[in-house]
């Protein structure tokens, strides 16, 4: 059998995934991580990763679910994942 090894993540690779949580944790706002997560169909622990950036890389169809219960458009998700620089544009829009 072959397994599949997983590069190692770049820095920007972890800075991307922490822009990520903390868009989705400001997305969140009051309410609670257990509701936004239900809504999603995801653990509250899956979200607390996200959003902790301990999970940099999470699966599309999960970002795409957590979009959805925070009504954040795939494309604003994008740009805020993108560089650095970009995401400094998004945040000041």
């Amino acid at each position: 059998m072959r397994r599949m090894v997983r590069n190692p993540l770049t820095p920007e690779e972890w800075r991307r995934g922490e822009r990520l949580g903390a868009l989705l944790r400001r997305a969140r706002g009051d309410r609670s991580m257990v509701e936004v997560a239900a809504v999603a169909g995801l653990s509250a622990e899956t979200l607390r990763k996200i959003e902790t950036g301990r999970a940099p890389t999470p699966a599309f169809f999960t970002v795409a679910a957590l979009a959805g219960a925070l009504d954040i458009s795939m494309d604003e998700l994008a740009a805020a994942c993108a560089e650095e620089t970009q995401y400094a544009q998004v945040l000041t829009a």
